[in-house]
């Protein structure tokens, strides 16, 4: 069994190794997530003020 023990100890910190990896990975794709939200919202007030900008040009050939 102690012949065993460097490949148990090798596949330990594999195993930790594939964690922290999982770990990373995962808080990159929330930053990530959390960076597209911020872009949606801005986009969702650009689009708003777009569009009433056309509703106040429509409004004012309308009643010309």
């Amino acid at each position: 069994m102690a012949a065993d023990a460097p490949d148990v100890t090798t596949a330990i910190d594999r195993i930790e190794a594939a964690c922290r990896r999982i770990e990373a990975a995962t808080r990159a794709r929330a930053a990530s997530g959390d960076a597209l939200a911020r872009r949606h919202a801005a986009l969702k007030a650009r689009m708003a003020e777009a569009v009433a900008a056309l509703d106040d040009v429509i409004a004012r050939g309308s009643a010309g």
